[in-house]
């Protein structure tokens, strides 16, 4: 996983997690430590949270751009896919790849996914080493952070 650290300058990569399942938080923070990812994880549990974070507003005014997001789209008050037609619409500015995490197998939900320009689909439950594997793909679709 050297590679993907090295693309953003050895710092810690920078995720957002919108996921409102603990027991998914928690096999997601298992992942992270398996696939030996440096990491600055942050965990949403609703869609208007995850949008708060994104445009840094009300709690979220301090929180660091991600340089990556892992969206469940079953999640409370505005859905994944929601989410992602906010992102689109341009309404909060998107810098980061976005990864669907999903249980739901069914085609039309990969479709509207990808329409809604989310960069990759992982289908969830996968095991625990399936899994880190997947996030060390993701990873890799994080692009260079800007120079400060």
């Amino acid at each position: 996983m050297v590679e993907a650290t090295e693309a953003i300058d050895r710092t810690p990569v920078r995720i957002l997690l919108v996921e409102d399942n603990p027991a998914d938080v928690r096999m997601t923070r298992e992942a992270l430590k398996l696939a030996k990812i440096d990491h600055e994880l942050h965990v949403v549990g609703d869609g208007e949270q995850a949008l708060a974070f994104l445009k840094r507003q009300g709690p979220f005014r301090e929180a660091p751009v991600p340089d990556l997001v892992l969206l469940d789209l079953s999640i409370p008050r505005i859905s994944g896919h929601g989410v992602l037609e906010e992102l689109r619409s341009g309404r909060a500015e998107r810098r980061f790849p976005v990864v669907v995490l999903t249980g739901s197998k069914l085609s039309e939900d990969i479709e509207r996914s990808f329409a809604l320009d989310a960069d990759e689909h992982i289908t969830k439950p996968a095991g625990l080493l399936h899994y880190a594997s997947e996030l060390m793909f993701a990873v890799g679709l994080v692009r260079p952070r800007p120079a400060v």
